[in-house]
């Protein structure tokens, strides 16, 4: 096997794991997500401290130790996420926030969401960025669906961000959001590595140059 049929087979391995878990290697990779994300999905949930009125939109919950945490901050959770094996698994974790109607799960993914304009206080996605095909295109659709005012926080393992934060920055300042700031987080635990973190905020009003569109309701 050569260098080429390697790298293939390392991608495909990775999405069966990681970007779309199926089958055995969706099962393991939920599992060490489960386990190794656990606290940065709980560190992130703190750091955009969703209020119980505020509709939370998390992005690729995997296994759902994130969404479980949201769900206990807010009456309005949704998680999207386009693995039919970790919808399964969030559904089995987050069983209670469902049945008290905490929580709401669909299928999509960063580019697709599926939601109105607008509809959106709070978006969360930790250790999924790196994955998404395209970065640009899943950037303008959060800002869409979050209303003028609304925050974006993404979480990812820094050495897995392709360009590094400062480029994940200029990506978000790009698709028109304002008040961005990266830092840098140590998550506890030998497995865990260090997480690159970025907030962020769609502007109230549409400014010449802030992106493309503009900001439904805006005067």
């Amino acid at each position: 096997m050569d260098g080429v049929d390697r790298g293939r087979v390392a991608r495909w391995a990775l999405t069966r794991a990681f970007g779309r878990p199926s089958g055995l290697l969706g099962r393991l990779g939920g599992r060490l997500m489960a386990r190794v994300n656990a606290a940065t999905e709980r560190h992130a949930v703190l750091l955009a401290a969703p209020t119980e009125r505020d509709t939370v939109l998390v992005v690729g919950p995997g296994p759902g130790v994130g969404l479980e945490a949201a769900a206990r901050r807010s009456a309005h959770v949704i998680g999207i996420d386009p693995s039919p094996a970790m919808l399964a698994a969030a559904r089995r974790r987050c069983a209670g926030a469902l049945a008290r109607g905490r929580l709401r799960l669909t299928a999509g993914t960063a580019d697709r969401t599926g939601l109105p304009d607008g509809s959106v206080d709070i978006v969360m996605a930790v250790n999924n960025v790196q994955l998404w095909p395209d970065v640009p295109a899943a950037l303008a659709e959060l800002r869409r669906v979050l209303r003028p005012g609304g925050r974006i926080l993404l979480c990812t393992h820094l050495k897995w961000l392709p360009g590094g934060s400062a480029t994940l920055a200029d990506g978000v300042r790009a698709a028109g959001f304002e008040s961005v700031r990266t830092w840098t987080w140590e998550p506890p635990g030998r497995m865990a590595s260090t997480a690159a973190l970025l907030s962020a905020a769609r502007p109230v009003r549409f400014l010449p140059g802030s992106g493309p569109g503009s900001d439904p309701g805006a005067a």
